[in-house]
């Protein structure tokens, strides 16, 4: 099920999120939290395909694809607040849902704060419990990644050998180009997000040598688009990033932060964030601030969850359906 507002002038369509939308019905859309949805790549254009409360494909198309990949995100380790005091018992369950997909993905990306306060011996158990994997993870920080004496020193330390600047690189997998941005370094509660002029920089010269054919992918923490700027839920300069991705064919871009799903579809350009592991927090607007949700115990992991990718030809759209980790 989508629910998507009329196309503005840009031709945006944005889901779960509507000017047609109350906030009852946003609670009741997000509530489908704990979303499995397989995403593959199958002729380079993206698709989802959704998985049954058991963790399978019920889509032929979706297993036949020779690439498929799982973001993951915003696990907080450390976390033990009322609303999950056990978040690494719920990581396990996210990643005992994905050990049990009928085929292996390709890759995992994790976008961000895998700890809850940047503490070493948090991200030391984030190693031991994401090492359980069946595939290679691919990391950006959140800013509770960079709350340590070192503002974010624990987290280069572990995680950014090999990258540019704060942390930032790319890759190429199955003829997909992956560009991992990162947005949370100065992060000021309520503010918006921002890249900085150098990472813009860099961005620019690393898609100089990206056809514009080839499907894009870029994963960061914070939204990269506004979705609710009195909470800082938007990245202030994205607007340069995004001007550099439009004239490729199929770009799909993935973060976390807000812990719910909410989609835009803007062109060629989907725009998608992801339910954490951890805990859920209130629709935009719907509190007086952002932060842990408390839910009844019965209901929390229906909060919870992950998103897996395929990609079949002729569709350039997301088809977001979710299921559970209940």
């Amino acid at each position: 099920m989508t629910i998507d507002s009329p196309k503005s002038d840009k031709g945006a369509k944005t889901s779960l999120l509507s000017p047609q939308m109350d906030r009852r019905d946003f609670l009741k859309c997000s509530a489908w939290a704990g979303t499995g949805v397989l995403w593959a790549l199958v002729g380079g254009i993206p698709k989802a395909f959704a998985l049954d409360a058991a963790g399978s494909v019920s889509d032929s198309t979706a297993l036949a694809s020779n690439f498929h990949f799982v973001q993951i995100s915003d696990s907080h380790i450390g976390f033990n607040k009322e609303a999950n005091p056990e978040p690494l018992k719920t990581l396990q369950e996210a990643i005992g849902k994905i050990n049990a997909f009928p085929k292996k993905p390709s890759l995992i990306l994790h976008t961000g704060d895998i700890t809850h306060l940047s503490k070493a011996s948090e991200f030391d158990t984030a190693a031991q419990v994401l090492g359980t994997l069946p595939a290679p993870v691919h990391y950006v920080p959140g800013e509770h990644d960079t709350l340590d004496e070192g503002g974010g020193k624990l987290y280069l330390e572990r995680y950014g050998k090999g990258t540019k600047g704060n942390g930032w690189y790319s890759f190429d997998d199955h003829g997909v180009h992956f560009i991992a941005l990162i947005n949370v370094f100065d992060f000021k509660p309520g503010k918006p997000a921002t890249l900085g002029a150098d990472q813009l920089k860099w961005l620019a010269d690393d898609l100089s040598a990206v056809p514009a054919s080839m499907p894009i992918v870029v994963f960061a923490h914070m939204p990269l688009w506004t979705i609710y700027d009195p909470w800082g839920w938007s990245t202030g300069d994205a607007d340069q990033a995004i001007a550099m991705l439009r004239k490729y064919g199929s770009v799909t871009i993935l973060n976390g932060h807000i812990h719910q799903v909410i989609q835009k579809v803007e062109g060629n350009i989907t725009f998608h964030t992801a339910r954490g592991t951890a805990y859920p927090q209130p629709a935009p607007g719907a509190a007086p601030s952002p932060g842990p949700m408390k839910v009844p115990a019965d209901q929390l992991r229906s909060y919870l969850g992950i998103t897996d990718v395929v990609t079949v030809p002729g569709n350039h759209s997301l088809a977001l359906v979710n299921s559970t980790l209940s």
